[in-house]
């Protein structure tokens, strides 16, 4: 087969869910024949490779706060990578640290998600005022939590101190809080170096 010659290129969902060994033995082997004799195909799958590198160096070394999906939580720690997680039941709280070791630190916000249309995330200040607000953020309402990744390098640099997160169910009439949610952070034990 040649680039010109595939008329059926592989989709970008299924050559994701070969790459993460999500198919069936019979779809996996289909795709495998596919694009191992398709350049075109071949190409994708390695532009989705070096994406997937590419974010996760990304995510790892700017340290960005970001909304991910319990699935691509799993994911991380099944990469080898170490994850440190907390979830916090509605209107609860954790307390909770980052270490040395910790490459992702994750948020785990239970919530009733079922009829929300739009979904804010509110940042709370020591007076109970907004300190900063994430509009739309992406959610899957049957998953029934929201899970943050934080920036680990801002973690690290805090004091002790409380955290306070608000989730808000947006709608044309108006806003209302579905949970207030509250990490007790304390500074994790730095390693010393061997």
């Amino acid at each position: 087969m040649n680039s010109l010659a595939c008329q059926s290129a592989l989709e970008w969902d299924t050559l994701l869910a070969y790459w993460l060994g999500e198919l069936d033995p019979e779809n996996e082997a289909r795709t495998e024949e596919h694009y191992l004799g398709c350049p075109r195909c071949s190409q994708r799958l390695e532009l989705l490779i070096a994406l997937a590198r590419d974010v996760r160096e990304l995510i790892r070394i700017s340290g960005i706060t970001m909304i991910i999906t319990d699935r691509f939580a799993r994911r991380l720690a099944e990469h080898g990578l170490n994850v440190r997680e907390y979830r916090v039941p509605l209107n609860g709280s954790v307390n909770c640290t980052v270490t040395d070791d910790d490459e992702f630190v994750l948020g785990n916000l239970a919530a009733p998600l079922d009829d929300v249309q739009r979904l804010d995330m509110v940042y709370i200040d020591s007076q109970g005022g907004t300190q900063s607000r994430l509009e739309d953020i992406p959610f899957v309402p049957e998953s029934g939590a929201v899970v943050i990744s934080t920036r680990i390098d801002a973690l690290r640099a805090l004091p002790a101190c409380a955290i306070r997160v608000r989730l808000l169910d947006v709608a044309v009439d108006g806003e209302r809080v579905l949970g207030d949610y509250t990490f007790n952070h304390t500074p994790g034990t730095l390693q010393k170096p061997e």
